[in-house]
């Protein structure tokens, strides 16, 4: 089976890019299952409901997000009433939502996805190495094929946890800096991994916002309104070949398509 990734959806811009390239991708590759990570797909920072609604009608089937996605407060709801969309697994219980997910397909082969929000540089959480374990016992009563979104500032956290989890889960794939890199590889026990599978919005920017406002942060210190770019919109996503019926990873392939 194949799983499609698609790295942070940024804003307008990245949720176009989503409607008019997956559908070619899913075709080309015959997809049988996709993940994206839609934590900035409103303005650039949070998702709302009619916006999970739309990501989905373009064929997405689990979001998943990261530190920003309590930046609209209509997200309670949203995460209250759909299990397909994710905040991080390693909030604490009282948070709403879930963290990971089991979704059954027509063929009743059943894929989870984890999602989990790295500690270093970043607000204070539960650890996701002893969260993502606990999780990952359950899971495995259920189904072997199991997909991890660890969104973190750190590449050293990163690869740390999927020298952690290696041999546990299908695939690790981090996201939140938005560079896609270029270190994906198959562990020895045969877990995919990558430390950030990039974006999906405007190049022509500083990580999908306007050059000029960042470059006006940096350079004065003073508080800046940052919004999302508009050009050189591109989509960054990788391409998980696994087996079923193991939950082994087979291939990992990082692509990056271009909106015309």
């Amino acid at each position: 089976m194949k799983l499609l990734f698609i790295g942070d959806i940024v804003g307008r811009p990245g949720r176009q890019a989503v409607k008019e390239i997956l559908p070619v991708i899913v075709s080309a590759e015959k997809i049988n299952f996709v993940v994206a990570n839609a934590e900035n797909a409103a303005g650039g920072s949070g998702i709302t409901p009619p916006i999970a609604a739309e990501l989905k009608g373009y064929g997405v089937n689990v979001l998943t997000s990261g530190d920003h996605i309590w930046k609209k407060k209509e997200v309670v709801e949203l995460l209250g009433r759909d299990r397909n969309v994710l905040r991080p697994l390693n909030y604490p219980d009282e948070t709403p939502g879930s963290g990971s997910v089991v979704v059954e397909l027509p063929n009743k082969i059943k894929i989870a996805v984890i999602n989990l929000v790295g500690r270093v540089f970043m607000q204070a959480v539960e650890c996701p190495f002893k969260t993502s374990r606990r999780e990952i016992e359950k899971i495995k009563k259920t189904t072997p094929n199991i997909f991890v979104d660890i969104h973190a500032e750190a590449t050293s956290e990163k690869i740390a946890l999927g020298w952690y989890l290696d041999g546990l889960v299908t695939a690790l794939m981090g996201t939140h800096t938005h560079v896609q890199t270029a270190d994906e590889k198959i562990l020895p026990e045969k877990t995919a991994y990558i430390t950030d599978v990039g974006m999906a919005g405007p190049f022509d920017s500083v990580i999908g916002r306007r050059k000029e406002e960042i470059l006006t942060r940096f350079v004065t210190q003073m508080p800046t309104r940052f919004q999302v770019a508009e050009d050189d919109v591109r989509l960054n996503a990788v391409i998980i070949d696994f087996d079923e019926k193991n939950g082994k990873a087979r291939a990992i392939r990082r692509i990056e398509r271009k909106l015309k």
